[in-house]
């Protein structure tokens, strides 16, 4: 056991993951469904890395308009465009992926033991929280998506007006509307996750109660692995998949839970991650990580939280 945000004892087992074992029996099964949703992650994240976009073309043909210059740019766009919808698409299969895995690990009243007995399927969810993290902290700092988005759909509108029917037109409205809602976030995927997460229990499909165990348990393992003895042999994406798996677990949790991640009995050892996210020392920073728990948490600045957690929040 550890201290949690307030200084007291955390009523959360902390479990040794080491994320290295085979799934067997049942979890093969569900770990080879939300494997195939997976699949193209680490594409999607080359591609979002890669992503620069058209901006020099869409410049020349809002600022120098004419049927030549926005042809040009028209032609840059929908390319750039398709990229995008995998992107959303992919979000869609992160959703399936997400609502798989919480239905399996969370059915149990011993949820928290989970985290030992389906290390497999735990590794999963440490990889689709570590995945979000990383394309959410690379779109923010991308403008050229939103930028190639909004000029598509501003030609697109004069499409429809003129009733043309060939321009290549590959994504209708329909599709950009819902394509306009997920990129207008500065952190769509994460976005997703809560949404998606906050309506598997809001509906009753997992337990609010089960899923709060297992996420308050998912982040004070990786906060003993990063901070234990065991600390020194990780390598630097262990840590950061660690890390990251911190963040995302409080950051779900405190949407999941009415009272939120950061009050004085929450089972989250809050203080000591967020103490051990500001120290990392590693090759890869973790400023996006902290960001991502002032912004996208709600409670955090409610009565009921530690001053000591706003200030190192702060």
């Amino acid at each position: 056991m550890g201290n949690c945000g307030s200084g007291g004892q955390s009523s959360e087992p902390v479990y040794d993951l080491n994320f290295g074992e085979n799934p067997s029996g049942a979890d093969k099964e569900v770990a080879v469904e939300v494997a195939n949703h997976l699949k193209k992650a680490g594409d999607i994240l080359t591609q979002l890395k890669g992503f620069k976009g058209c901006g020099d073309l869409v410049r020349e043909a809002i600022t120098n308009p004419s049927q030549e210059n926005e042809e040009r740019a028209w032609a840059a766009v929908v390319p750039s465009v398709e990229i995008l919808k995998e992107f959303y698409e992919f979000s869609l299969a992160l959703e399936k992926a997400v609502q798989t895995l919480f239905q399996t690990l969370c059915r149990d009243p011993q949820v928290d033991q989970n985290l030992a007995d389906h290390q497999a399927l735990t590794k999963q969810v440490a990889e689709v929280l570590d995945f979000v993290l990383r394309f959410d902290d690379m779109k923010m700092t991308n403008p050229a998506i939103q930028n190639d988005f909004s000029y598509y759909r501003r030609i697109l509108n004069r499409i429809k007006l003129s009733n043309k029917r060939d321009a290549g037109i590959t994504v209708g409205d329909e599709l950009a509307n819902a394509m306009s809602l997920f990129f207008a976030y500065p952190t769509p995927m994460m976005n997703t996750m809560i949404k998606n997460t906050t309506a598997l229990t809001s509906s009753n499909t997992v337990s609010m109660d089960n899923l709060s165990k297992f996420l308050a348990g998912m982040a004070n393992s990786c906060h003993a692995m990063v901070s234990g003895s065991k600390a020194a042999q990780l390598s630097e994406p262990q840590a950061m998949l660690c890390f990251r798996t911190i963040t995302g677990s409080i950051i779900l949790y405190d949407h999941v839970n009415p009272r939120g991640a950061f009050h004085k009995k929450s089972p989250i050892m809050v203080r000591g991650a967020v103490t051990a996210l500001k120290a990392h020392t590693g090759s890869e920073k973790t400023d996006s990580l902290v960001n991502a728990l002032r912004f996208n948490t709600m409670h955090l600045n409610e009565d009921e939280t530690p001053n000591a957690i706003k200030q190192l929040l702060s």
